[in-house]
C-alpha cells in the first residue's frame, strides 16, 4: 500500500472549486463511464443504482477523519449510486467512517470517504454493507497498470 500524497487534497489553480458533492458526482461518473454502456433501466427507488461486481478496497481512516490509517481490505462490490455504495465481505468491518478505492479502466484509483450506514449478515455466510459519500479524498491504493492484449 502506499501512502496518499496531499493531505488535504489541494485543487490546482487552473481548476475550478467545486463542493465536495459534485466532485463525489463527477468522479462517479467517471467510473460509471467505464464500465459496459448497457442501456439504463430506471428504477422505483429516489437515486438510480448501477451494478457494480468488482473488487475494491476499504481502508480505515485516521483519528483526523480523512487520512487512511492501517492495511486496507478488499471486498466485493454490489451496486454504485452517485451517493453512495453497496458491497459484500466475509469478516466484520473495524471501522463505520473509511476510504472505498474505486478502480478506473486505465488502472488509476480513485478514494472516497465513505460512512457505512448499513450491515446485514446474509444466509451464506457474508455481510452485506453500504453507505454514503462524504466526498473525493486520494486513493491509499496505488495505481496498478492494465496488462495489454494482443
Amino acid at each position: 500500500m502506499s501512502s496518499a500524497v496531499g493531505y488535504p487534497h489541494v485543487v490546482p489553480a487552473n481548476q475550478p472549486v467545486v463542493s465536495a458533492e459534485e466532485a463525489v458526482r463527477g468522479s462517479i461518473w467517471q467510473i460509471l463511464a467505464g464500465l459496459s454502456p448497457s442501456a439504463h433501466h430506471p428504477e422505483r427507488r429516489n437515486e438510480q443504482r448501477f451494478p457494480y461486481p468488482y473488487l475494491l478496497y476499504l481502508t480505515s481512516v485516521a483519528e483526523d477523519g480523512i487520512s487512511p490509517a492501517g492495511k486496507s481490505i478488499v471486498v466485493v462490490g454490489k451496486h454504485l449510486s452517485e451517493r453512495g455504495l453497496g458491497f459484500f465481505y466475509q469478516k466484520p468491518l473495524p471501522d463505520r467512517r473509511m476510504i472505498a478505492s474505486l478502480q478506473l479502466r486505465d488502472g488509476t484509483w480513485i478514494g472516497f470517504l465513505i460512512n457505512i450506514t448499513w450491515c446485514r449478515f446474509t444466509q451464506q455466510g457474508w455481510y452485506d454493507s453500504g453507505g454514503r459519500f462524504v466526498q473525493v479524498v486520494p486513493s491509499p491504493i496505488a495505481a496498478v497498470p492494465r496488462a495489454r492484449t494482443g
